[in-house]
């Protein structure tokens, strides 16, 4: 039995499962295991400090795959922003047929992508987000339940109750993302009405994820309950596991008369990226999610598919066929 769904016919791909772009994380070596494995791979464009830098990591993840793999270009506001439409051309240039967008005002990118034959997903946090760039004209949309690491938006809904919400007027292929880990989260994802999976955190704690050993045996000790939110007090909450360092962010945010210059200097981006290199659990913020709890083991991309996709066969044929009489 295979789990055939809009999304395995819209991406090429196998399997429902996209990996999520993700910092300093979605780089070749991950993002062509997961292709390879059947699922769909994707670079994360930022993590490549030039777009020719972008162009090298497109090449060298073609070069470790045939299949279909996708590029994340994430836009964020900020006081001196990368050079997106150029880091876009390079994606054009390159001849990338999937492209992952998020966060703010992406309609530029999302037109330009279009015009050259590009597939584009979204990945929204609200049913409002998602209808909105539904009429922009995306192919597909990601749901992010308020579990996901990363940033959950200001809602906090998480996916049992966003996802058939979003299900209910979103009429482009959707997947699910926030909390999915294995094969009763595909199953469920696919039940609740969505056509896939996406899977940040889980990805993280595999073999060929190019992040320290150390932070991959910190994801599988860790439960649910060992994540923080951050930036609440400023509008733009994220998701991070419980270290020492984001205990610190939470404790001087929550001070009356907090701004965020309080804490610049604990979450900056190269902190995190020295943190999931060096294996220094307390060197910065580590993005995670509440899936955590349900991550027991490192397996290679390969296994960790088969065995999802296999669990949900066995839960869709078995446990809920067997319920019907």
């Amino acid at each position: 039995m295979a789990i055939r769904t809009r999304i395995t016919e819209l991406l090429g791909i196998e399997h429902p499962i996209v990996q999520g772009g993700m910092m300093w994380v979605g780089r070749a070596e991950l993002a062509a295991a997961v292709s390879n494995a059947g699922g769909l791979g994707i670079l994360t464009a930022l993590t490549q400090p030039t777009p020719d830098d972008l162009r090298r990591e497109i090449d060298r993840c073609r070069a470790m795959t045939d299949k279909p793999f996708g590029v994340n270009l994430t836009i964020l506001p900020s006081v001196n922003p990368p050079p997106y439409a150029e880091y876009r051309r390079a994606i054009i240039d390159s001849g990338v047929r999937i492209v992952e967008t998020a966060g703010h005002q992406p309609q530029e990118h999302v037109e330009d992508f279009k015009a050259h034959g590009i597939t584009v997903l979204h990945k929204c946090t609200a049913v409002r987000h998602a209808l909105s760039a539904e009429r922009m004209g995306v192919d597909a949309i990601s749901i992010d339940g308020f579990e996901c690491a990363g940033h959950p938006g200001e809602d906090d809904i998480p996916g049992l109750v966003l996802i058939p919400a979003a299900a209910d007027k979103v009429r482009v292929p959707m997947i699910a993302s926030g909390g999915f880990g294995d094969g009763r989260g595909l199953a469920a994802a696919l039940a609740l009405g969505a056509d896939g999976i996406n899977m940040g955190t889980r990805f993280c704690a595999t073999v060929e994820a190019p992040i320290h050993e150390a932070v991959k045996q910190f994801i599988v000790a860790n439960d649910e309950r060992a994540t923080r939110l951050i930036f609440r007090k400023f509008h733009n909450t994220g998701r991070v596991a419980r270290n020492s360092v984001s205990d610190q962010v939470v404790d001087i945010s929550n001070r009356p008369d907090a701004v965020f210059e309080d804490i610049r200097h604990l979450v900056s981006g190269a902190k995190g990226r020295q943190a999931l290199e060096s294996g220094d659990l307390d060197a910065g913020l580590i993005w995670a999610g509440q899936v955590q709890g349900l991550i027991h083991d490192i397996p290679t991309c390969a296994q960790l598919l088969a065995r999802i996709v296999g669990e949900a066969e066995t839960i869709i044929r078995g446990r809920l066929t067997s319920l019907l009489h």
